[in-house]
Protein backbone atom coordinates (compact mmCIF):
# COMPACT_ATOMS: atom_id res chain seq x y z
CA UNK A 1 0.00 0.00 0.00
CA UNK A 2 1.22 3.30 -0.69
CA UNK A 3 2.60 5.58 2.08
CA UNK A 4 0.66 8.93 1.07
CA UNK A 5 -2.47 6.93 1.69
CA UNK A 6 -4.81 8.69 4.67
CA UNK A 7 -5.64 6.12 7.54
CA UNK A 8 -6.91 5.33 10.81
CA UNK A 9 -4.45 6.48 13.29
CA UNK A 10 -3.44 3.72 14.86
CA UNK A 11 -0.68 3.51 17.10
CA UNK A 12 1.98 1.12 15.43
CA UNK A 13 0.48 0.82 12.56
CA UNK A 14 2.48 3.56 9.99
CA UNK A 15 5.35 1.91 7.76
CA UNK A 16 4.00 -2.13 9.28
CA UNK A 17 3.22 -3.45 5.44
CA UNK A 18 1.37 -6.01 7.43
CA UNK A 19 -0.50 -3.81 9.52
CA UNK A 20 -1.86 -1.34 6.75
CA UNK A 21 -2.66 -3.99 4.58
CA UNK A 22 -4.91 -5.46 7.44
CA UNK A 23 -6.13 -1.94 7.43
CA UNK A 24 -6.52 -1.43 3.84
CA UNK A 25 -8.20 -4.75 2.75
CA UNK A 26 -9.50 -6.54 5.72
CA UNK A 27 -10.77 -3.81 9.12
CA UNK A 28 -13.95 -3.00 8.73
CA UNK A 29 -15.18 -4.30 5.56
CA UNK A 30 -18.95 -6.04 5.97
CA UNK A 31 -18.47 -10.41 6.96
CA UNK A 32 -21.69 -12.50 6.02
CA UNK A 33 -19.86 -15.68 6.11
CA UNK A 34 -20.60 -17.56 9.23
CA UNK A 35 -17.60 -19.68 9.52
CA UNK A 36 -15.50 -16.24 8.99
CA UNK A 37 -17.35 -14.51 11.10
CA UNK A 38 -16.71 -17.27 14.25
CA UNK A 39 -12.85 -17.76 13.06
CA UNK A 40 -12.50 -13.63 14.03
CA UNK A 41 -14.64 -13.82 17.07
CA UNK A 42 -11.95 -16.59 18.49
CA UNK A 43 -9.21 -14.80 17.24
CA UNK A 44 -10.44 -11.21 18.92
CA UNK A 45 -10.51 -13.80 22.11
CA UNK A 46 -7.09 -14.61 21.97
CA UNK A 47 -6.28 -11.08 21.79
CA UNK A 48 -7.45 -10.13 25.06
CA UNK A 49 -4.83 -8.50 27.04
CA UNK A 50 -2.56 -8.03 23.78
CA UNK A 51 -2.24 -5.51 20.63
CA UNK A 52 -3.91 -6.98 17.57
CA UNK A 53 -0.83 -6.95 15.93
CA UNK A 54 0.75 -10.07 17.56
CA UNK A 55 -2.81 -11.82 16.99
CA UNK A 56 -2.33 -10.35 12.97
CA UNK A 57 1.19 -11.82 12.86
CA UNK A 58 0.63 -15.06 14.23
CA UNK A 59 -2.57 -15.81 12.57
CA UNK A 60 -1.17 -18.03 9.72
CA UNK A 61 0.18 -20.10 12.79
CA UNK A 62 -3.39 -20.03 14.57
CA UNK A 63 -5.16 -21.46 11.25
CA UNK A 64 -2.75 -24.05 10.71
CA UNK A 65 -3.02 -24.82 14.12
CA UNK A 66 -6.69 -24.61 14.37
CA UNK A 67 -7.35 -26.55 11.28
CA UNK A 68 -8.31 -23.70 9.18
CA UNK A 69 -10.81 -22.75 11.85
CA UNK A 70 -13.19 -25.44 10.98
CA UNK A 71 -15.53 -25.90 13.52
CA UNK A 72 -16.27 -29.32 12.90
CA UNK A 73 -12.92 -30.25 13.15
CA UNK A 74 -12.01 -27.73 15.92
CA UNK A 75 -15.12 -29.00 18.23
CA UNK A 76 -13.84 -32.61 17.77
CA UNK A 77 -9.95 -31.65 19.31
CA UNK A 78 -9.22 -33.85 22.43
CA UNK A 79 -6.78 -33.93 25.01
CA UNK A 80 -3.95 -34.40 22.16
CA UNK A 81 -4.61 -31.58 20.30
CA UNK A 82 -5.17 -28.94 23.03
CA UNK A 83 -1.40 -30.26 24.58
CA UNK A 84 -0.63 -29.50 20.59
CA UNK A 85 -1.96 -26.20 20.65
CA UNK A 86 -0.24 -25.89 24.26
CA UNK A 87 3.15 -26.63 22.52
CA UNK A 88 2.90 -24.78 19.82
CA UNK A 89 4.79 -21.35 19.68
CA UNK A 90 3.62 -19.62 16.71
CA UNK A 91 0.18 -19.33 18.66
CA UNK A 92 -0.71 -17.61 21.99
CA UNK A 93 -0.63 -20.61 24.77
CA UNK A 94 -3.09 -19.84 27.06
CA UNK A 95 -4.75 -22.53 28.67
CA UNK A 96 -8.07 -20.85 29.22
CA UNK A 97 -8.05 -18.97 25.71
CA UNK A 98 -7.19 -22.65 24.11
CA UNK A 99 -9.73 -24.04 26.02
CA UNK A 100 -12.49 -20.79 25.52
CA UNK A 101 -11.81 -21.57 21.32
CA UNK A 102 -12.51 -25.13 21.37
CA UNK A 103 -16.02 -24.86 23.21
CA UNK A 104 -16.99 -21.75 20.59
CA UNK A 105 -16.14 -24.69 18.05
CA UNK A 106 -19.01 -26.76 20.19
CA UNK A 107 -21.05 -24.00 20.63
CA UNK A 108 -21.19 -23.11 16.93
CA UNK A 109 -22.14 -26.15 15.92
CA UNK A 110 -24.90 -26.70 18.70
CA UNK A 111 -26.25 -23.20 16.89
CA UNK A 112 -26.34 -24.16 13.68
CA UNK A 113 -27.66 -28.24 14.71
CA UNK A 114 -30.91 -25.56 16.11
CA UNK A 115 -30.99 -24.21 12.94
CA UNK A 116 -29.49 -20.77 14.37
CA UNK A 117 -27.00 -19.46 11.89
CA UNK A 118 -23.48 -17.20 13.55
CA UNK A 119 -23.96 -15.11 10.78
CA UNK A 120 -27.82 -13.84 11.23
CA UNK A 121 -27.63 -14.16 14.97
CA UNK A 122 -24.40 -11.40 15.09
CA UNK A 123 -25.97 -8.95 12.44
CA UNK A 124 -29.21 -9.62 13.95
CA UNK A 125 -27.92 -6.43 17.27
CA UNK A 126 -27.94 -4.20 14.61
CA UNK A 127 -31.34 -5.46 12.02
CA UNK A 128 -28.52 -6.46 9.26
CA UNK A 129 -27.53 -2.95 9.01
CA UNK A 130 -23.93 -1.79 9.15
CA UNK A 131 -23.33 1.07 11.68
CA UNK A 132 -21.97 4.15 9.79
CA UNK A 133 -20.01 5.84 12.90
CA UNK A 134 -18.72 9.47 11.44
CA UNK A 135 -15.37 9.83 13.86
CA UNK A 136 -12.95 12.60 12.95
CA UNK A 137 -10.30 11.55 15.53
CA UNK A 138 -9.07 8.57 16.79
CA UNK A 139 -10.51 9.86 20.58
CA UNK A 140 -13.61 9.77 19.81
CA UNK A 141 -13.83 6.33 18.99
CA UNK A 142 -15.31 4.29 22.01
CA UNK A 143 -13.79 1.46 23.72
CA UNK A 144 -17.35 -0.16 23.53
CA UNK A 145 -21.11 0.45 22.76
CA UNK A 146 -24.60 -0.73 24.30
CA UNK A 147 -24.78 -2.57 21.41
CA UNK A 148 -21.55 -4.10 22.23
CA UNK A 149 -22.84 -4.98 25.50
CA UNK A 150 -25.44 -6.80 24.14
CA UNK A 151 -23.77 -9.09 21.87
CA UNK A 152 -21.46 -9.13 24.74
CA UNK A 153 -24.32 -10.71 26.68
CA UNK A 154 -26.10 -12.62 24.37
CA UNK A 155 -22.90 -14.38 23.65
CA UNK A 156 -21.93 -15.32 27.28
CA UNK A 157 -25.48 -16.66 27.82
CA UNK A 158 -24.87 -19.36 24.82
CA UNK A 159 -21.67 -20.23 26.72
CA UNK A 160 -19.05 -18.28 24.71
CA UNK A 161 -15.89 -16.79 26.85
CA UNK A 162 -13.44 -13.75 26.08
CA UNK A 163 -16.63 -12.05 24.55
CA UNK A 164 -16.09 -9.49 27.11
CA UNK A 165 -18.24 -6.19 25.40
CA UNK A 166 -14.53 -4.45 24.72
CA UNK A 167 -13.43 -7.37 22.62
CA UNK A 168 -16.67 -7.65 21.20
CA UNK A 169 -16.99 -3.95 19.73
CA UNK A 170 -13.40 -4.60 18.43
CA UNK A 171 -14.83 -7.99 17.12
CA UNK A 172 -17.74 -5.74 15.82
CA UNK A 173 -15.36 -3.06 14.10
CA UNK A 174 -13.28 -5.81 12.78
CA UNK A 175 -16.16 -7.27 10.67
CA UNK A 176 -17.60 -4.48 9.47
CA UNK A 177 -20.55 -4.38 11.99
CA UNK A 178 -19.66 -0.81 12.41
CA UNK A 179 -17.73 1.32 10.55
CA UNK A 180 -15.39 2.88 12.19
CA UNK A 181 -12.58 3.98 9.97
CA UNK A 182 -12.19 8.16 10.67
CA UNK A 183 -13.73 10.37 8.22
CA UNK A 184 -10.31 11.03 6.63
CA UNK A 185 -9.31 7.18 6.11
CA UNK A 186 -9.06 6.83 2.54
CA UNK A 187 -11.05 3.50 3.53
CA UNK A 188 -14.19 5.06 5.23
CA UNK A 189 -16.39 6.47 2.24
CA UNK A 190 -14.78 2.99 0.17
CA UNK A 191 -16.20 0.57 3.04
CA UNK A 192 -19.99 2.54 3.22
CA UNK A 193 -19.80 1.56 -0.62
CA UNK A 194 -19.57 -2.16 0.36
CA UNK A 195 -22.72 -2.14 1.84
CA UNK A 196 -25.13 -4.90 1.16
Amino acid sequence: MTGDLIRCGWRGMAGDPLYEAYHDTEWGVPEYDARALWEKLVLDGFQAGLAWITILRKRDAFREAFAGFDPDLVARFGEAERAALMANAGIVRSNAKIDAAIQSARLYLDMREKGEDFSQFIWSFTNGRVVQNRWTEIGQVPAQTRVAEEMSKALKAKGFKFVGPVIVYAFMQAVGVVNDHLTCCHRHEQVKRLVR
